[in-house]
């Protein structure tokens, strides 16, 4: 029975691992131009889906108490959209000289382009019991932030400008993600009581369509002989991964934390979620949009991939660890009043 449980709360990881091998099997069924047609199903359908279900969930209403909290806002923004690009883009310069792949490690630099997750960052803060009204702001914040900054972010680290039409990527973009978005958030208000009472399965939703956008990709791959996937590449970007995540916990750990901050320990929790998560949701459908027509789009995928379920396992693991450090400063800042 435990065994059950855990399968149905994983069913996500586990499902990336079925589609790839899926892709790897019968490679010609997600192709362009093949039975599934993702050129249309995918690049248009299952994206407005993705955009639409995000609209339709992001509680706006909640986010006017968070409003306020200025200098928590700018902190979290510019450190994963501007901050976290930057710092990557500096370790690139002394990765590229190793032997590593030269497409992973530009998947490495679209992970840091990428905004923070709608719904990852949350969760974490709220099983903590940090300051879940600021990591709920900065989730859907960032998330209408990211439709215009990531593509910005991406097109200039990656110098794709000059294959990548800018005029359609945006055009695209405002078709397949701001336009659902908006209708979603639309939607909502008329049916806000309704989907309050019901609680749809909206997580469940994008990523069950977001399975099918990671296997149309990897059918791409394995159609193509001429891309080679390197083992020791992979198990150097997974280990750079994990190590960038801690770096930058404990980085904005450090600075939310020190004297004159003027940031609460439950403000520390959301801040750390919040600055080092990045979405696979928004980011793979943006992928594929700017990166349209390329071969090595699942190459670039790859670290991305590897982020979402690393960010999510480290983040769990460290849960009671934050929350007893929170607990006990919080305890102490109330001896002292």
């Amino acid at each position: 029975m435990g065994l059950l449980v855990r399968l149905r709360k994983e069913w996500f990881i586990i499902g990336i691992v079925l589609v790839i091998l899926s892709a790897k099997l019968q490679p010609n069924v997600g192709v362009k131009g093949g039975p599934l047609k993702p050129e249309v199903t995918i690049a248009y359908v299952a994206v407005s889906i993705i955009f639409f279900n995000s609209g339709l969930s992001l509680k706006t209403e909640e986010l006017r108490s968070a409003l306020l909290h200025v200098r928590l806002h700018l902190f979290v923004q510019s450190f994963t959209l501007v901050f976290f690009p930057l710092v990557v883009w500096l370790l690139l310069q002394v990765l590229a000289l190793t032997a590593i792949d030269q497409w992973l490690l530009k998947g490495l630099q679209t992970v840091s382009c990428m905004p923070p997750p709608v719904s990852s960052a949350v969760i974490l803060t709220k099983a903590v019991g940090g300051n879940e009204a600021a990591a709920i702001f900065n989730s859907a914040f960032g998330s209408f932030l990211g439709i215009v900054v990531t593509p910005l972010l991406l097109l200039l680290f990656l110098g794709s400008s000059s294959s990548v039409p800018f005029t359609s990527i945006f055009s695209q973009l405002f078709m397949t993600v701001v336009v659902p978005l908006i209708l979603g958030q639309v939607c909502r208000g008329f049916l806000r009581e309704f989907l309050e009472r019901r609680k749809p399965p909206f997580g469940a939703i994008s990523s069950a369509v977001l399975l099918m956008i990671i296997y149309t990709t990897f059918c791409d791959t394995f159609s193509n002989p001429n891309i080679e996937l390197d083992p020791t590449s992979l198990l150097l970007v997974v280990l750079i991964i994990f190590s960038i995540q801690v770096s930058f916990m404990l980085l904005t750990f450090a600075f939310s934390t020190r004297s004159g901050s003027g940031f609460s320990p439950a403000d520390t929790v959301a801040i750390m979620f919040c600055s080092t998560h990045k979405s696979l949701t928004l980011g793979i459908p943006m992928l594929k949009i700017v990166f349209e027509g390329y071969q090595h789009l699942s190459l670039i995928s790859v670290p991305l991939l590897i982020y979402h379920p690393a960010q999510i396992l480290l983040g769990s693991v460290l849960v009671p660890t934050i929350r007893s450090w929170m607990t006990s400063r919080q305890k102490s800042s109330l001896l002292l009043r």
